[in-house]
Order: C-alpha cells, then structure tokens, then sequence
C-alpha cells in the first residue's frame, strides 16, 4: 500500500513529480479520492499556510505547493465530478476590467483549488458582464475580484453595482484583494471581506461559505 503521509510531505515540499505519482498509485490501489483531498492533501495546505503565516515560506514556496497540490489534484478532480461529490464552494475568480496583472490572482486561484473549492478563473481584465454570466450559468456562490492598480480599483465597486442590477448580489459573498485594496475600501465598495494575501483569502472563502 501507498504510504500516504508521502503525499502531505510531497505538497509540503512542493515536489509536484512526487505527488502526482503518489496519488496515481494510491487511486489505483482504490484508495478513496476524497481521503487523498481531505485527509492529506488539505492539511498539506494549511501546514503551508501556517508556514507563510510564520514567514517560514515566502511566495515562492506557496507556488510550488499550490503546483504540487494542483498535479494531484488534476488526477482527482474528474472522479470527484463523475460521481458527484459537492466541492466546498464554487468561485468565480477574476482581475478587473483594465488590469493585467494575474500572479496573485493565479496564487489564490491555485490555493482555494488547494482547500477544496471549485475555481472558475476568468483572467485578467475581466467585465462586470462576465462575473454575472458566471454566478448565472455556473452558480458560483463566492466572486473573488482583485485589482493591482489604484486607478482600477472603482472597477471592483462597478462590478458589484453591477452584480446588484442583474439581481445576483445576493446569491454570492464578493471577496476582494490586491496591493491598493484595504479593509476600509472593501466595506465602502460593499464587498463581503477582504484579504491582504493569498492564505487569509483561502480561510476568509471558507468563512463565508460555512456562514
């Protein structure tokens, strides 16, 4: 049998070669994909998390688990969706109309995958047209704008005007991020929480989601 704590060691190392065969070989071996996720994998996570928190591990590193957790995760994900099982929370992910910046987008995208979400990534320069389209067809219950300029950041209080208008704010927490975004800035524009990194927004979707 597979030694399972190999693939929490994995991700902690960002060995993503290692985790993908690992979890190759424990699916073949019948073991429960669910098991992989919730009892190794997430927890691999939030050892990562703590160690950021801890100034232990830097982006760097966050990358390289969050690629880890992702090898894994790519060999799962289709048995989870074939036999039904519900990820935590479903997120419409996105930078803003007029900004190109994606390298804490994709952080976060690949983190919240890490903590069991289902990630809809829309990319960069996204309209408010498309994050509604997304609630609408895919029912996201989580939108996660980020904006790394300051003369984009009103594209975030568009967005959620926007989201108002079609009739959908109420389906969805907005969590917003990025450089210029504060915690003062999120409560004006009427978004539902705010991050400073990529870790806080990981915790920060799963309070919302369990509220």
């Amino acid at each position: 049998m597979t030694d399972l704590k190999k693939l929490y060691e994995a991700v902690v190392n960002g060995d993503a070669k290692a985790a993908h065969a690992i979890t190759q070989q424990a699916l073949a071996e019948g073991v429960d994909p669910l098991v992989l996720v919730n009892q190794h994998m997430i927890p691999a996570m939030d050892e990562v998390g703590r160690r950021f928190e801890a100034s232990e591990y830097f982006v760097p590193e966050l990358l390289i688990a969050a690629r880890a957790m992702k090898s894994a995760l790519d060999l799962i994900r289709p048995l989870l969706v074939a036999r039904g099982d519900k990820p935590v929370g479903r997120v419409a992910i996105g930078t803003v109309k007029g900004d190109l910046h994606d390298i804490g987008k994709n952080l976060v995208a690949s983190l919240l995958e890490g903590g069991g979400f289902e990630v809809i990534d829309l990319g960069v320069n996204v309209p408010p047209e498309k994050f509604i389209e997304t609630v609408r067809e895919k029912q996201a219950n989580i939108v996660a704008m980020s904006a790394l300029l300051t003369t984009t950041m009103p594209a975030m209080k568009t967005t959620i005007d926007a989201l108002k208008q079609a009739g959908v704010r109420n389906q969805v927490k907005v969590l917003v991020g990025g450089a210029p975004i504060t915690e003062k800035y999120a409560e004006e524009i009427g978004a539902d929480g705010y991050s400073e990194n990529a870790v806080g927004a990981v915790a920060l979707a799963k309070k919302v989601v369990a509220a």
